[in-house]
């Protein structure tokens, strides 16, 4: 028997609908004399054991038992979804050849393997890699089925993070809560791999929102005519003797200096004019975490309602390809499903067909690139025919992006014209600064900033050695302001560039740039276990911290809350699915970790002043 293993019933039953497998069974579909069958998982069937299966002594929460670290790791039947484990484990203990038909990730080849493993299945096994649910991406796929060996490298990386979270929960979970007990906190100190360093980064931006203390700094404008009576404005340049670090001047005594000399009617002298041309190429397709951060900007979306719409896209619409993926690029490979793609999108919505007749579909973006790819590619719009109709509002909204995004690379380069122009008032030096757009190319599809409008005067006709008369000069008191708060969608942002939170130069040194904590799938889940827990709250759009979470996180060592060392764990399961470092290394390094901080607790400081729930 052939079986099909799929992640979730709606996959299961697109395979079985092409392979023609109809008649239906006990959570599965077969062909007619059931040599090819197809199943489904409902996401994970099994999952990790409680501390207290190992062994009675981990019931009770103490010192004494910890560390918890598992010789034989054991996976158990969730309560939830037993009557499906026992359909697919029946089915693969039957079947000789075995196509894995999960999701293309880590996550889904845990899914599969870890099922495969507990049933000790010894027969063939090939992956089904599926970028789209269409019927043209299932048939692609299954023309160019992957082997066992190159999707396996996946499962131990899976495996690996599995693991070392449970490591890292269990142990110092516990860990945290029995220090913060004995100074008598009623509560647990739910502590995470990635879910602390994520809360760190929060409560981090709160208090240094919190402690900002705002300075005064100033600036000069002068409005100014040329000769031909045409208005524009510049900006006095302070000397860096009266700036401070960040080029804001911040001498009063300057400033009334230059003040007093500005009589309405003198003149300026241009100096120096300097115009460049500058090209934007179209935005890259949206990878999992941009397309968040831009509905969580534009729509005030959460990163997990998000992550469900673009996966209701992926699997019940068929409208775009797969959401999950950390990549905006396109293989040079899709070029030829083009005309395809443009075809579907405008029968599925004819408005959009002046459009498409403005498109050059020979153009070519920096968007198809082999490079660049990772395990997939960006989310774009399938082959297939999308019934509008049948979305509501938000799945509309984001389908609208993912299609203008993808539109955006068939038409020209966005082309504009900077011009700085230099003018000198007795010693004084002032800058007017005009912006020319030149070619509006694929912005046409993008609605304009107006504050960038508003910050981006149209000079006039000026040349080098002309004066121009003062109309008016105005004094600008400004205050430096505070970070903001983080929404779902900055935060997820700044998880996915952890490296930017490091401080210590031999970490950054080892981590790539590129580095983030968690990945596209799981980031949404991280904020959504820290709101439900209590340790961050929702006002309004922003993100903070709760007392809960600050007492969290005053608790813990640096290296359990410190992003960049996260995210060199993360670098290591990615260099586990690379095959790269071997998942018993990883482990014992685990391992290691952990007895170190049970080992080293009693010499570790703490205060929890912030807070002592009750």
């Amino acid at each position: 028997m052939k079986l099909f293993l799929c992640e979730k019933p709606s996959q299961g039953r697109d395979i079985a609908k092409f392979l023609g497998a109809s008649q239906r069974g006990e959570g599965y579909l077969a062909n007619q004399d059931k040599s090819l069958v197809v199943t489904w998982c409902i996401g994970h069937l099994v999952e990790q054991a409680e501390p207290h299966e190992y062994n009675e002594i981990y019931k009770k929460w103490s010192f004494d038992a910890l560390p918890i670290i598992p010789t034989k790791w054991i996976m158990k039947m969730k309560k939830e979804t037993v009557k499906q484990y026992k359909v697919v484990n029946g089915l693969i203990k039957k079947a000789r050849h075995i196509v894995i038909a999960t999701d293309p990730d880590r996550e889904g080849e845990v899914i599969a393997r870890e099922l495969l493993d507990m049933s000790n299945y010894k027969g063939t096994i090939q992956r089904l890699w599926l970028s789209a649910l269409d019927e043209g991406s299932i048939r692609k796929a299954l023309s160019s089925l992957k082997s066992d060996a190159d999707t396996k490298s996946l499962y131990f990386a899976g495996l690996a993070r599995s693991r070392a979270d449970w490591l890292v929960g269990m142990n110092l979970t516990r860990l945290f809560t029995l220090i913060a007990q004995k100074q008598g906190y009623k509560g647990v100190m739910s502590v995470g791999r990635v879910q602390s360093p994520t809360l760190a980064i929060v409560v981090q931006r709160d208090r240094e929102i919190a402690n900002f203390i705002p300075k005064p700094f100033w600036q000069v404008k002068v409005d100014l005519v040329n000769k031909q009576n045409q208005m524009f404005s510049a900006f006095w340049q302070a000397p860096e003797s009266s700036c401070d670090d960040e080029g804001r001047c911040i001498d009063m005594a300057a400033i009334n200096q230059i003040m007093s000399g500005l009589n309405v009617s003198s003149a300026m002298r241009v100096d120096k004019i300097e115009t460049k041309p500058k090209s934007e190429s179209p935005p890259l397709a949206f990878d999992l975490g941009t397309l968040q951060q831009t509905c969580s900007k534009l729509f005030g979306m959460g990163a997990a309602q998000v992550l469900k719409i673009a996966q209701s896209l992926y699997e019940t619409h068929k409208a775009t390809t797969y959401p999950r993926t950390d990549c905006g690029y396109l293989p040079e490979s899709m070029i030829a499903e083009i005309p395809i793609v443009i075809k579907s999108l405008m029968i599925s919505d004819p408005s959009i067909e002046q459009i498409i007749s403005t498109l050059d579909l020979t153009l070519r973006s920096r968007i198809w690139n082999d490079s660049k790819i990772t395990a997939h590619h960006g989310i774009i719009p399938t082959t297939q025919k999308a019934d509008l109709s049948k979305m509501d509002d938000n799945e509309l909204k984001v389908y609208q992006l993912i299609r203008q995004h993808y539109l955006a690379q068939f038409l020209p380069l966005y082309k504009e014209e900077n011009t700085t122009v230099t003018l000198h008032h007795s010693a004084h030096q002032f800058i007017a600064k005009g912006k020319k757009i030149t070619q509006l190319g694929w912005k046409t599809l993008f609605s304009q900033d107006k504050s960038d409008e508003e910050n981006h005067q149209l000079l006039p006709m000026l040349n080098k050695q002309d004066t121009c008369q003062i109309k008016d000069s105005q004094l600008l008191t400004l205050q430096t302001t505070a970070p903001k708060h983080y929404t779902e969608g900055t935060l997820i942002a700044a998880m996915k560039n952890a490296a930017r939170f490091v401080k210590d130069e031999r970490l950054k040194q080892r981590l790539r740039e590129t580095e983030g904590l968690g990945t596209e799938a799981t980031r949404a889940d991280v904020i959504e276990n820290l709101l439900k827990r209590g340790y961050l709250e929702k006002k309004k759009r922003n993100i903070v911290a709760t007392p809960a979470g600050i007492a969290l996180i005053d608790i813990l060592p640096d290296i359990i809350k410190d992003p960049g060392m996260t995210a060199l764990w993360e670098q290591a399961l990615n260099d586990i699915a690379n095959n790269k470092l071997s998942l018993n290394d990883f482990m014992q390094k685990q391992s290691l970790f952990i007895r170190h901080i049970i080992q080293n607790f009693n010499s570790l400081s703490f205060n929890l002043t912030s807070t002592k729930r009750k």
